[in-house]
């Protein structure tokens, strides 16, 4: 049964929907919790994934799970490129809403290859706004899911991640029509290339272990928390908001402790990567008198006055919203590892492949 039927009826387009976040956002859409698409269009150049995923939905529907039903009809795999402004033309077609989950989003690649991170974090969303706006295309919501290192960018990937919430915040002055929002968090609970599935195979191997640097903190939020994020935005996020959830943080070095769990594994220092920070950051210090309390997130009023409605609906921030600030216990920290099951057994296996979306299982 849906509980908020705002998609339905409508026909969405995920970039980059092969990803981590892509897939569970896929399955939340097909689950009917939000209403009935119309049609759900996946665009990627993973033909590999796609493929898995296709095959894996046709293997489920002779199950009893309604999630499945139908899925022919209303999901549709895109080989394309959010680089290529043919296939994002094309993929806009007769689309309603659209979830821009593309990136290059490893933070040591993208240094070393940071021309390749323009072209698909910000060249990727203007494609996008540009086909919108020159073929007159009748989108009614972009949601571009940005990340905490857009917030006082220090490396290639927050730079071209705050180009592309700028890019997509001043679009909604040329398309009167459509309303762009802005999704902004931090690590994900073990999606792929976090630093869960890297301890964890380094667990299995028998160690070591290794932490850049022992002061480093990051928030701890699941996959679906970040599309419940991406939801929140689509029910109740205004023309240039910046939607933020309102998460835990812990040290890495807890982390790997709590993973480790009493086994007699080192945990080895290696030092920063490159582009590398100790803490994340959501909302900066100058954002924090732009910033509010909406329900469970914090909203980021858009920095062009033009976007704004009015004051304020609550009390700015006092400050920044740091991973540095408000620190979990170790002993809450491995609680919330138990209870999302991250933790490894005793033979080192993992368990029940708990980083992985349900519906690549």
């Amino acid at each position: 049964m849906s509980l908020d039927p705002i998609l339905d009826g409508k026909r969405v387009l995920i970039t980059g929907g092969t990803g981590s976040l892509g897939q569970v956002l896929l399955r939340r859409l097909l689950s009917g919790r939000h209403g009935s698409p119309a049609k759900l269009i996946v665009l990627s150049r993973d033909e590999g994934k796609q493929h898995d995923i296709r095959v894996r939905y046709q293997n489920k529907l002779a199950g009893e799970d309604a999630l499945y039903e139908n899925f022919r009809r209303r999901l549709e795999f895109r080989i394309g490129d959010v680089r290529d402004y043919a296939s994002v033309a094309a993929a806009l077609r007769d689309v309603d809403m659209v979830f821009n989950a593309a990136a290059l989003k490893q933070v040591p690649a993208c240094e070393y290859f940071p021309y390749e991170a323009v072209r698909t974090n910000v060249e990727g969303p203007e494609n996008i706004v540009r086909a919108i706006r020159d073929q007159r295309l009748p989108v009614e919501t972009v949601v571009g899911v940005s990340t905490d290192k857009a917030t006082k960018p220090v490396n290639v990937m927050g730079m071209t991640k705050a180009l592309q919430e700028r890019i997509f915040a001043r679009a909604n002055l040329e398309l009167p029509g459509t309303r762009c929002v802005i999704v902004r968090y931090g690590n994900v609970l073990a999606s792929r290339g976090s630093v869960i599935p890297l301890f964890h195979e380094q667990i299995r191997a028998g160690g070591p272990v290794t932490v850049t640097d022992p002061r480093m903190t990051r928030f701890l939020l699941s996959l679906e928390e970040a599309v419940d994020v991406i939801m929140a935005a689509v029910a109740g996020g205004r023309r240039g908001e910046t939607y933020i959830p309102r998460v835990p943080t812990a040290r890495v070095t807890d982390i790997a402790r709590a993973l480790i769990d009493g086994r007699d594994i080192p945990i080895r220092v290696t030092g920063i990567r490159p582009g590398e920070k100790l803490h994340e950051t959501l909302i900066s210090e100058e954002e924090a008198a732009r910033a509010f309390r909406r329900g469970d997130y914090f909203v980021i009023q858009p920095i062009l006055p033009e976007l704004r409605e009015g004051a304020l609906e609550g009390p700015g921030l006092r400050g920044e919203y740091s991973s540095e600030h408000g620190v979990m216990s170790y002993d809450a920290l491995r609680e919330l590892l138990v209870q999302r099951d991250l933790m490894l057994p005793s033979d080192g296996r993992p368990v029940a492949r708990a980083r992985e979306p349900e519906l690549l299982r």
